[in-house]
């Protein structure tokens, strides 16, 4: 990661799916933190939105794309929390908010800026 960051912890609370089924299936678990590769970004969430996709993810009918996050969440909001390699555009504290390809129901989210 690139110098300036935040202190940011090793693990943090996100919420998983346990088993396809309704809204009670939704778990929260402790992952790793993800880490911002080059051209990346970490994003502190603030708020997570939730779409038809996710449903259709908690009901099990639509995977997550090879590659992405297992947790949901294809949209969230909040700060910059460390910058990969590679970024110019983006400061630590930047509000910002993102479409991702899955992570979003958790306090961290590492997206591509």
């Amino acid at each position: 990661m690139a110098s300036g960051q935040n202190k940011i912890p090793a693990k943090m609370t996100a919420i998983a799916i346990s088993e396809p089924g309704g809204p009670r299936v939704l778990k929260p678990e402790t992952r790793d933190v993800p880490v911002p590769g080059p051209g990346e970004i970490l994003i502190r969430v603030r708020a997570a939105g939730i779409n038809r996709p996710d449903v259709q993810q908690r009901k099990g009918v639509y995977p997550p794309p090879p590659g992405a996050s297992d947790l949901p969440g294809l949209e969230a909001s909040g700060e910059v929390a460390a910058l990969g390699d590679e970024i110019s555009r983006w400061r630590v504290g930047d509000r910002v908010c993102a479409l991702t390809p899955g992570g979003g129901y958790a306090e961290y989210v590492k997206v591509h800026a």
